[in-house]
């Protein structure tokens, strides 16, 4: 930290389909960002992983012990707080799209299972994660040294109540790893994220992954960090690339008592969720 700031990298990753080598190029990026003063690490959703459903199971296959070894170890090596993107997690005979959060000493602190699966039929793209995946049924919230942050995945983001339910339960920061796709990223990928930033209050980290051009799902890209304000901190193209965005964490009660919405909050005239 800098200045009463808190230095953030998100790692916008091109997966390959050589698990190995995303876990190398991965590993890489990470440590380059903690290098570079980071002390909070994010890496998109289903980083490991093309982000297709003709992968979701083979890869689930290998397991995701290897994965989540090499998420702590990243964590632990490099001092990090890391928010390990998302990984398919097999239970059983259940599939989850997971991501891991791993503290400093490479201890996990929290899991979040992705409770809202995209399932979506838009012109030219049909595209459903629930023949494939089981919902999570948790709101995910953690402590840190920096105070309470949370973490949803994607397509959890179009879901405001889930947002509130985490700002209600303290988050200050809220990191959703992500690969919005080349139709709704642009209708949408801006616009939803500075909306949970400003009707919460808080800081959106967003972690989406580089486009690989020539798979039937192409990602968005755009990775952003959003202030309490709504104001973009920092944004890129699609490219693979490591973001940074310093996070002001005394900006939180600054709008909350310039703007004081978020506080004022009905709750006697209409349900909100906690």
């Amino acid at each position: 930290m800098s200045d009463g700031k808190l230095k953030v990298a998100i790692c916008q990753l091109r997966t390959e389909l050589d698990q190995a080598q995303t876990l190398e190029k991965a590993a890489r990026m990470v440590a380059g960002a903690a290098q570079n003063g980071a002390k909070i690490v994010v890496l998109p959703e289903m980083f490991n992983c093309p982000y297709d459903s003709a992968y979701f199971r083979p890869f689930a296959r290998q397991g995701h012990a290897e994965v989540h070894r090499a998420l702590s170890a990243w964590a632990r090596d490099n001092r990090i707080l890391l928010v390990g993107g998302s990984v398919p997690e097999a239970e059983g005979e259940k599939l989850y799209n997971t991501s891991f959060v791993f503290d400093s000493q490479g201890r996990q602190i929290a899991r979040h299972r992705k409770v809202h699966l995209f399932d979506m039929d838009l012109p030219g793209m049909r595209f459903r994660e629930s023949d494939t995946f089981t919902p999570g049924e948790e709101i995910t919230v953690f402590d840190t040294p920096y105070g309470k942050m949370g973490v949803a995945v994607c397509f959890d983001l179009r879901f405001p109540e889930m947002f509130r339910a985490m700002a209600n339960r303290g988050a200050r920061v809220i990191f959703l790893p992500a690969q919005f796709n080349m139709t709704t990223g642009p209708a949408h990928w801006e616009m939803s994220l500075r909306a949970r930033a400003v009707d919460n209050e808080l800081f959106m980290v967003a972690a989406a992954a580089a486009r690989y051009e020539g798979f039937r799902y192409e990602c968005w890209g755009h990775s952003m960090a959003v202030d309490p304000y709504g104001e973009i901190l920092a944004a890129c193209q699609a490219e693979e690339t490591v973001l940074y965005a310093e996070l002001d964490l005394d900006r939180v009660d600054q709008v909350r008592r310039q703007l004081p919405t978020f506080l004022h909050l009905r709750r006697d005239v209409y349900e909100v969720a906690d």
